[in-house]
């Protein structure tokens, strides 16, 4: 049996075809009874059948395996579970021959509460507290459930019948076939699926309420959610039905399944999840109620759905072979769902601020311990450190990087036929790409592997001399360190205005052009600016010269540039300062430019990059500290002053977003008027729930406002939050107070208010919203995380939650001596699941350090910096 040990794999001996489940869940103690009945082919003949399960007890008399062409039942020898390897091998006393059969097997589990697999999550109705049954199988925990093939590759059919208490709901990924009630228990069996692999199956029980629609090819639209909270679903159940309408036709294939239920589940480890015909969200992510939901919110709800439904073809119906092709499913979700939301709300300028994409994946890319796109997985255990921004965004980037090249038609062409080819089935990137490059004729797939198989990305140096334009590429490190990377760059530019654009291919590391080729001229005037990577299109940085980079600043404050440009100039400025190949003099005074900026995104980018600035010369210059704060609340006075407190009738999305960004940032920098309203708003918000002094989308703005005053002598306004906290029962609001609630400076109020995070009365899954803390309170947090170190990793086991805790807590220092502490403690607390976020988040804290270190030698910033300070705008 040993040579199935330590495989990444499952051997090929036999292959499921369709899988009868049955389960019993108790929801009282915890625990579900479960068969399975399993048609398989057997493809060679062998005396062992290897498949997946974990956490399951299978009792040896419980096995059986019948051949397809006779009565003849085999009883194994040998009934073994390698929890290391999360297999169970049969073993048979004679050889299995070639052909079909059926394998039964009888298993118990417990409904865990680490949300994964088959678990528990609680509910209150009624004031009673209750638990409901629910899955969360992907990437790799069907096995926890079900003894099953649990690979993507392994497609099959399933029937599914549930045993559960006569007044609850039971719901999986297909209609109900019939429904027979025996007093207290009722049994519910489900329509056939289609063929799909294991981590799409889904079952939830519990008590809910729902609203419905239909499409207009009759697909029946629900959306579930806790008892009393039917109407908080309308919204999502409005995108739901207009996005699957939107996607049978970008697809041009229709949605195949009878049925579209969408759940609010209160205990959710991600976001959301896909499943087939089922699809599961956290409250957050799904819920949106009128009076209490932020205009954030709002835009959540409706990209989560449209990525999750996106799935429903890209992913469910075309599934990755492997998880090494996880960035097809997730990044090219993410992208369509940019697109999808567009069409429904053009007003949302939601391309401009898929930026915000883009950055992220830039940011995690530029470390040395980034990984590529397409990564090798050869155990189970590896799989959840890659659900990160480079499968979701870097990949959704480099699509839309793609499609920007191909053409909008052609790509939506090719991917039509990708999609029928492959339904049903599975595929690989190449796969993908060798549709996209038939369907526009164009090298896809030496274009693209550049991008897919080796990690970062290059920043594109250009210069004009003597009358040449001379463009490099070097691979981009936030470090400042040489990469070896080089690729084909998709580079575009525009000299002066945007009616004429200019692009090519960059091959080579090094590459020169006229300048009359791409200007029309040889005049290289003042008004003659020039701009790389057109709209941000590109997942590149751009390094210009001197007197080009002065050029574009000129073209910022004048806003000669687009939007995304704008974004673009600045994003690239500030990574460059990071990796020291510009300095922080030249950035702040690139940020003064921005003064007058009013879009959305350039600002939120803004705001983004001044809190890091904030932080680096906290460090760095603190006897500057003052000026920069100064400065930056100088910054956004214009907008503050645009935007004031209140919505205005009729304001846009954009608006309403940005009012929320803005408040927050001059209270973080200390901006007296900014926390004296927010006192006096949040006072008349105590006495009155419904005051319209505090609309949702300030409420954080006013959160954080009220913790920055707070401290262990002056608790008053912790207080209050908590009593918040404690008496709504609508998730976003909670997790807005549990991000604010680190925002005080007092380090003993910040540890008060981490312990908060590990009490039975905050949501395990929404513990890591309040590891937001302040500079002072940095140190707090990391003794905090390493005295707590054995119950979180008892709470969060091997799933994606507990990284956050490590980045969130290490990520912020700024010292060599703090990374070499933090390198010690883990060390001596070795956890395989968190090596590569360890690795990062220590790159991060050695990256800051530098930066600190160089910020300290420049000559020219304490005068740049006091002027930027004393200009008023």
């Amino acid at each position: 049996m040993d040579q199935f040990k330590g495989q990444p794999r499952l051997p090929k001996f036999a292959v499921p075809k369709r899988y009868d489940i049955r389960l019993k869940p108790d929801l009282v103690e915890h625990r579900f009874a479960g068969s399975v009945a399993i048609n398989l082919d057997i493809v060679a003949a062998t005396s062992f059948i290897v498949l997946n399960a974990a956490e399951l007890s299978v009792a040896s008399d419980a096995v059986s395996f019948t051949k397809g062409d006779s009565s003849a039942v085999l009883k194994p020898s040998r009934v073994e579970l390698f929890e290391n390897d999360e297999i169970l091998v049969l073993e048979f006393p004679e050889k299995i021959p070639i052909g079909l059969g059926v394998l039964t097997i009888q298993f118990e589990g417990i409904l865990n509460d680490r949300m994964k697999g088959f678990y528990r999550s609680t509910y209150e109705y009624n004031g009673e507290k209750k638990t409901m049954a629910v899955t969360q199988f992907e990437p790799a925990d069907a096995r926890r459930c079900f003894p099953c093939w649990d690979e993507p590759a392994c497609k099959a059919t399933f029937r599914i019948t549930l045993d559960v208490p006569s007044e609850l709901v039971a719901l999986s990924n297909m209609p109900v076939l019939e429904e027979i009630t025996d007093g207290s228990l009722k049994t519910v069996s489900y329509q056939e699926s289609p063929i799909m692999s294991t981590y799409l199956v889904a079952v939830v029980v519990g008590l809910f309420d729902y609203v419905e629609e239909n499409t207009s090819d009759g697909v029946k639209v629900r959306v579930y959610c806790q008892v009393g909270k039917a109407n908080q679903g309308q919204f999502a159940l409005d995108v739901a039905v207009k996005t699957l309408e939107l996607y049978k036709n970008y697809f041009a294939t229709p949605y195949t399944l009878p049925k579209l239920d969408m759940i609010a589940i209160p205990d959710f480890a991600a976001g959301a999840m896909e499943n087939y015909g089922l699809v599961t969200y956290r409250e957050t992510a799904l819920l949106y109620d009128d009076q209490h939901s932020a205009a954030a919110n709002k835009q959540r709800v409706a990209t989560v759905v449209a990525h999750e439904l996106a799935h429903q073809w890209f992913g469910n119906l075309v599934t990755m072979e492997w998880w090494t092709h996880l960035w097809l499913n997730e990044g090219f979700a993410t992208w369509v769902s940019y697109l999808a939301t567009d069409s429904l709300f053009p007003g949302w300028q939601i391309w401009s601020q898929f930026l915000h994409e883009s950055t992220e994946g830039l940011r995690l890319d530029g470390l040395a311990e980034s990984h590529p796109i397409e990564v090798e997985i050869n155990h189970a255990c590896e799989i959840d450190e890659i659900f990160d921004a480079i499968s979701y965004r870097k990949g959704a980037s480099v699509i839309r990087m793609l499609q920007s090249y191909l053409g909008a038609e052609c790509f939506q062409r090719s991917l039509a036929s990708y999609i029928k080819k492959y339904a049903c089935s599975n595929a690989k990137t190449e796969d993908l790409w060798a549709a996209l490059e038939e369907g526009s004729g164009e090298p896809v797939n030496k274009l693209m592997t550049s991008w897919t198989k080796q990690k970062g990305y290059p920043v594109v140096s250009v210069k004009v001399n003597d009358q040449k334009m001379e463009f490099n590429q070097s691979q981009f490190l936030s470090s400042g360190a040489q990469g070896e990377g080089q690729w084909i760059v998709p580079v575009t530019l525009c000299c002066g205005t945007y009616d004429v654009r200019k692009s090519f291919l960059l091959h080579t590391k090094s590459d020169a052009h006229d300048v009359k080729e791409f200007t029309g001229s040889t005049d290289t005037s003042v008004n003659c600016w020039i701009k790389l990577n057109v709209d941000q299109a590109g997942f590149y940085r751009v390094k210009y010269d001197e007197l080009l980079a002065a050029r574009l600043r000129y073209a910022v404050e004048k806003q000669l540039l687009s939007s995304s440009d704008r974004f673009g100039v600045l994003d690239d400025s500030y990574a460059l300062c990071m990796a020291r190949q510009e300095s922080l003099t030249s950035l702040i005074n690139l940020m003064g430019s921005y003064r007058e900026e009013d879009d959305y995104t350039v600002l939120s980018n803004l705001i983004t990059i001044s809190l890091k600035v904030e932080r680096i010369a906290a460090d760095a210059v603190p006897h500057l500290l003052d000026y920069f704060k100064q400065f930056f609340i100088n910054l956004f006075q214009y907008s503050a002053e645009r935007l004031g407190w209140d919505p205005k009738p009729g304001e846009s999305h954009l608006d309403a977003l940005l009012r929320g960004e803005i408040l927050t940032a001059l209270a973080v920098f200390g901006h007296d008027l900014t926390l004296d309203e927010a006192s006096k708003r949040f006072q008349a918000f105590l006495e009155n729930r419904n005051s319209p002094l505090l609309p949702p989308d300030i409420r954080k703005a006013t959160y954080v406002a009220v913790m920055q005053r707070a401290s262990k002598s002056n608790r008053a306004g912790y207080e209050s939050l908590l009593k918040i906290y404690r008496e709504t029962d609508l998730s976003q609001e909670k997790t807005r107070i549990l991000g604010s609630l680190a925002s005080s400076r007092d380090p003993d109020l910040i540890l008060e208010a981490l312990n908060f995070m590990l009490s039975s009365e905050v949501r395990s899954q929404d513990a890591v919203f309040g590891l937001a803390v302040t500079r002072e309170g940095r140190d707090v947090a990391w003794a905090w995380l390493k005295e707590n170190w054995e119950h979180l990793t008892k709470t969060y086991g091997s799933g994606f939650l507990i990284t956050r805790f490590v980045s969130a807590a290490v990520s912020p220092f700024a010292s060599f001596e703090k990374a070499k502490e933090v390198e010690d403690f883990f060390a001596s607390h070795p956890m395989p699941s968190i090596a590569r976020t360890l690795r990062q988040s220590l790159e991060r804290v050695n990256i800051n350090a530098s930066w600190v270190q160089s910020v300290q030698k420049e000559d020219k910033l304490a005068d740049a910096v006091t002027e930027l300070a004393h200009r008023k705008y």
